[in-house]
């Protein structure tokens, strides 16, 4: 498998009254054509690292990485011209809450038309067939009025609808997905898994899947990352994750709720100051 993404040692960093303070340390992992997933508990730095790939991360923070490429092309120093020429067209992100990505004063339809028409010269009429197909293929029983609808004017499950549409409708080569199904019912949810696992397979795009749901990454993904303190503490096949060695691993598989057995009270997590040695 030709790997399509290449981080090693990335590392972000933020100001701070006691000096830079670094979210994310040492991360190195490599995507080809498959379904990574990243999971940790809030504040672990998973979301960081997927904005420091795409080169969003705020203009306070400090990135440094000894190699960052996507598709032979270096990260590090791109060019806003560089970066133009992939955000949207080879890679996208799913943000995490769309109250927040989403442009208040644009129409969804709008918004989704212009994500679309980055790809090429499509005609506004193939933009907007295409735009209204995408909203019904995530569920949205009412594409027209979703279409023509602004950001404040949507449920929380419906913008977050929105905006897996408007990132996958230009079919990137990289996809990194925020939390994408957390604030959607379960058959939603599923297709949604659908459309992903399709361009993955078909299409052959790379996924970083970012999850606190263990139980979702672990049958969805291929591979998964555990992030603790903005390190990885673990890499394992998606199918062994109920194996994991790490502490912390099995610290969060046993604080997850189970309908049977009837723990009481849950389990917590033991932290060790080793693991951020």
């Amino acid at each position: 498998m030709t790997d399509m993404l290449e981080v090693d040692g990335l590392s972000v960093a933020f100001p701070s009254r006691a000096g830079p303070q670094r979210v994310v340390r040492d991360v190195s992992f490599s995507l080809g054509r498959e379904r990574l997933g990243i999971v940790g508990e809030s504040g672990s730095g998973k979301s960081q690292t997927g904005r420091a790939i795409l080169g969003l991360t705020p203009s306070s923070g400090r990135v440094s990485a000894k190699r960052l490429s996507f598709d032979g092309i270096d990260l590090r120093n791109a060019s806003a011209k560089t970066w133009r020429g992939l955000r949207g067209r080879r890679m996208s992100m799913v943000m995490q809450d769309p109250k927040f990505s989403l442009n208040p004063v644009m129409t969804i339809g709008r918004q989704i038309v212009e994500a679309y028409r980055r790809r090429g010269d499509a005609d506004r009429g193939e933009a907007r067939a295409r735009a209204l197909a995408m909203l019904e293929a995530v569920q949205i029983r009412n594409p027209e009025r979703v279409f023509n609808a602004y950001p404040h004017e949507l449920s929380g499950g419906m913008g977050q609808r929105a905006m897996i549409a408007m990132m996958v409708i230009a079919e990137p080569d990289l996809l990194i997905a925020d939390e994408p199904t957390s604030a959607l019912d379960v058959t939603v949810q599923l297709e949604v898994l659908r459309i992903l696992d399709d361009l993955v397979r078909d299409r052959g795009m790379g996924l970083i899947f970012i999850s606190h749901d263990l139980r979702l990454v672990s049958s969805f993904c291929d591979r998964v990352l555990v992030m603790y303190a903005g390190r990885v503490v673990e890499e394992i096949k998606a199918r062994d994750l109920q194996s994991a060695r790490h502490p912390y691993t099995q610290g969060l598989l046993n604080c997850l709720p189970r309908i049977e057995g009837g723990q009481r009270p849950l389990q917590t997590l033991t932290r060790d100051a080793a693991w951020l040695e």
